[in-house]
């Protein structure tokens, strides 16, 4: 670990993080490739900077096909000004770029997950070294951090935004007030199936304020989910203390997953058919959904009880599932 942190990021950028004002420019990582031999990986960044406050980083398409995200923060970069700030926010729509740009969840390059390759490694893969560049220079800069997620090509949600249950209280009661300023139609107390090597615990790991979302999903963006995250930007901003404005208040409803029983997953491939939607009151045991094997007629389906009672809050999209596939999310709702 030692020799790692010794070795220098061969990522740089072209902006002047402690410049005054607003700057565009690109986090550049040499990619030597077939069509270019001395290539490039240009990831865009915005830096807008006012004198001194605290700096909150602001990324989106850590997945590739994901969208909301880069939409409500490609916007914010164009129209934030330096006078409405008091600090510095750091805007990265995209994160993953190469999996931005070929609309993967994945890099296209190495097949990396980005949101499982941390701490990364600066000698690695591609992944691996944008993972590197983040946990030891652009994290080390926040005091806030807004992920922007949303389901993909292979979920759906509920549009909600989330923090996590962490060690220090205090670290956790202000994510859940920025949780609240969002405004998101639903809010949650998330529980992650895998949170080995993801950005989120990095973040909280060095005790940062980290916000996520999941907005909407099947690899597009509604105009609805849209106008959630530019709003929910902003709102993360100003409750922050960094932007000037008032917070645009929306109801939330608050939901938990308390537990692994808030997921049900496909112990069979084949085409699938949901007995509800998501909004919907599920009780234990209810049937969920259906999987019809596809190798030949006359199989009689195979039923999928829901695990436990709650809101039906995330679904599998589109209509075909594999073996181990998280298949739907069942959430608590809770008090605020």
């Amino acid at each position: 670990m030692l020799q790692q942190q010794l070795v220098p990021s061969p990522i740089s950028a072209t902006v002047d993080f402690a410049a005054e004002g607003v700057h565009h420019g690109f986090l550049r990582l040499p990619y030597s490739r077939d069509d270019a031999a001395w290539g490039s990986v240009m990831t865009p960044i915005t830096v807008i900077k006012n004198g001194d406050g605290p700096t909150a980083v602001l990324t989106g398409a850590n997945h590739g096909d994901e969208y909301e995200g880069p939409i409500a923060l490609f916007d914010l970069a164009a129209r934030l000004s330096a006078d409405e700030v008091t600090g510095r926010v750091i805007i990265i729509p995209a994160m993953n770029y190469p999996a931005f740009q070929a609309a993967t969840r994945t890099s296209p390059i190495d097949r990396g997950n980005l949101n499982r390759a941390f701490p990364g490694r600066p000698d690695g893969t591609v992944t691996q070294k944008i993972a590197d560049y983040f946990q030891r220079v652009l994290l080390p800069m926040a005091d806030y951090v807004l992920d922007f997620h949303s389901g993909g090509k292979t979920l759906d949600f509920l549009p909600f935004c989330a923090a996590h249950i962490v060690p220090d209280k205090m670290q956790e009661a202000r994510s859940f007030e920025l949780v609240r300023a969002f405004g998101a139609p639903y809010s949650v107390k998330m529980l992650e199936i895998d949170a080995v090597g993801m950005y989120d615990t990095a973040a909280e790991e060095m005790g940062k304020i980290f916000v996520t979302t999941e907005l909407g999903g099947g690899g597009t963006a509604s105009a609805c989910t849209a106008e959630i995250a530019i709003r929910g930007a902003r709102n993360f901003l100003i409750a922050a203390g960094i932007m000037a404005g008032e917070v645009t208040v929306h109801p939330t409803e608050w939901l938990d997953m308390p537990d692994d029983d808030c997921f049900t997953f496909a112990e069979d491939g084949g085409l699938i058919q949901f007995l509800a939607d998501l909004g919907d009151q599920i009780t234990k045991g209810q049937p969920i959904a259906r999987i019809f094997p596809v190798a030949r007629t006359g199989l009689a389906p195979i039923t999928l009880p829901a695990r436990r009672g709650g809101l039906f809050t995330a679904r599998h999209f589109p209509g075909l599932v594999k073996p181990g596939d998280c298949v739907a999310v069942i959430a608590d709702k809770v008090e605020a």
